[in-house]
């Protein structure tokens, strides 16, 4: 295996969605889940369209779905892969022209590799997964329920699967290299919303770009390729634990930064179990400032000074540690101060034989050896319900005739040779955006739990920008009691449609900064 596969490997395994045995799933034919009304359907070309009825917010929306696949072309013309999406777009009534009015948002979850099943099906589209309450894994027989929390009574939604995810391919004799990459993800991607957009005649819409994980890196890239290439503006840019510099989570013993970045995660995750005092199990809010007030300060001045930090000074950081996180002072010791998120996530409940999830610290498993050792069990959880669900809704509910494979996620060999001898990093595309369309907000998601991609990695990135005061205040950053998909907690998505409903009525409305109108909490 090559190092740029390992790398690929690594990559997906610390920021995407992946997990063995999800990789290349056979189609299956799991239990039609019950629905009211059987759809209306039609078809128009290649695409499946169905008519639907779902109640928002306490309102019945009409709307439509259309699922298929868009052509990507070369300079010569020629189709060179297609790109498959589903899009949901509230029905107009007749005469209002509501379709060209109303937002269009473009949605894409990370890996690289990962489809967008989980945004999908997770947190926006008007059904969604039905999951336990508690972080325990789901059990089969899954099914789909009405999604109240849906975002589609605010904008119209368009889910997309970059190439090799999904039922994207590249077409017969085509590389999938010229794909698989940073810069070659925004072309083509950047290709399929410009045709869309075309197609649909939605030039004049308010737009927006939302991802996760890996997709924070993609949307912000976006955001600059979208308006150098065609000159295409964005009202907003939605992050859903998102990583936009991987010097922010790549544990290393010549990158200090991800062992700032996540500590305020870990103690959130020490709370959630139990493991802090009295007085920092008071209240998760506090505990999670103190650990960062610590983090920032202390903590990260004693990293800086690495071998010349004295006795003393040690000792006292170790005590602090410690007590911020539930560790005991040995392991911290031996661990010289720098503990990554695999090794605290192993040692915090090791008295009871378990370990805490990566992706979502509340969910916890057996703590064994081998492959056991280094599994996700907040992935095992749900991505089973999610895997089996989108299979069958895409085939007996949105009528999308199709026999190959449907890849929820799958490893890829990742491009990033634009970033030779530094980091990966969507930060400079982001701020050059920003600069370049003042009006462009940004709203970022962030899950108390998620080791995956912390809170404070956001905060430090978006804190980086190099922007003016005034742009500054474009940015709005909103934390949730769940880890890195926060809307499988029912509460969170809650919450989550609340501020995202307000962020796209202030990024469509007045213009003015997102934090200018935020409320008081």
């Amino acid at each position: 295996m090559n190092a740029r596969v390992r790398l690929a490997l690594w990559l997906l395994m610390m920021i995407g969605l992946n997990l063995p045995g999800l990789q290349a799933a056979e189609e299956t034919k799991e239990k039609k889940s019950p629905k009211p009304k059987k759809p209306e359907t039609t078809q128009k070309e290649d695409l499946s369209v169905t008519k639907h009825r779902a109640t928002i917010a306490g309102r019945e929306i009409a709307y439509t779905v259309t699922a298929g696949s868009l052509p990507i072309k070369g300079g010569d013309d020629k189709k060179k892969a297609s790109i498959f999406f589903i899009a949901y777009t509230k029905d107009a009534k007749k005469g209002a022209g509501e379709d060209r009015q109303r937002p269009l948002t473009f949605c894409f979850n990370g890996g690289p590799g990962s489809s967008s099943v989980w945004l999908h099906l997770g947190m926006l589209a008007p059904v969604r997964v039905k999951l336990n309450a508690e972080p325990r894994p789901t059990a089969p027989p899954y099914e789909l329920v009405e999604n109240p929390y849906s975002l589609l009574d605010k904008s119209d939604l368009v889910f997309v699967d970059p190439v090799s995810t999904g039922f994207s391919r590249p077409e017969e004799g085509e590389k999938r290299q010229q794909f698989h990459g940073y810069r070659e993800d925004l072309q083509s991607v950047g290709e399929f919303i410009r045709l869309y957009t075309t197609r649909n005649n939605r030039w004049l819409s308010p737009k927006f770009l939302l991802g996760e994980s890996y997709g924070g890196l993609r949307v912000a890239g976006l955001a600059e390729y979208l308006q150098d290439r065609f000159h295409m503006e964005m009202n907003g840019i939605v992050l859903i634990s998102a990583v936009l510099d991987f010097q922010t989570i790549l544990f290393g013993a010549t990158n200090d930064l991800p062992y700032v970045t996540f500590f305020p995660s870990y103690t959130a995750t020490a709370w959630f179990h139990g493991q802090l005092d009295d007085k920092l199990q008071a209240s998760l809010p506090k505990a999670v400032a103190e650990a960062e007030e610590f983090a920032l300060n202390d903590y990260a001045l004693a990293l800086l000074k690495g071998d010349a930090l004295s006795e003393k000074d040690r000792e006292s950081i170790i005590a602090k540690m410690s007590r911020l996180t539930g560790i005991d002072s040995e392991t911290i010791d031996e661990a010289n101060l720098r503990l990554p998120m695999y090794q605290f996530g192993r040692e915090l409940l090791r008295e009871k034989g378990k370990t805490v999830g990566r992706f979502d610290s509340r969910f916890v498993g057996t703590r064994g050896s081998g492959s056991l050792g280094h599994y996700d069990p907040s992935a095992s959880a749900i991505f089973g319900a999610f895997s089996s669900t989108i299979k069958d809704y895409l085939r007996s509910q949105l009528k999308v005739d199709q026999e190959i494979p449907y890849e929820v996620i799958k490893p890829l060999a990742w491009n990033y040779d634009d970033f030779r001898n530094r980091y990966v990093a969507a930060t400079d595309a982001l701020a050059t955006a920003i600069a370049k369309n003042p009006s462009l907000k940004v709203f970022a998601a962030c899950g108390y739990f998620d080791l995956a991609t912390p809170v404070l990695g956001m905060k430090h990135s978006l804190g980086h920008l190099g922007l003016p005061k005034e742009l500054r205040e474009n940015f709005v950053i909103e934390t949730y009691e769940a880890g890195h998909m926060m809307y499988v907690h029912e509460p969170s998505l809650k919450k989550l449609k609340k501020d995202l409903a307000r962020f796209y009525d202030e990024s469509v409305g007045a213009g003015k900064p997102a934090s200018e109108t935020k409320r008081a909490k």
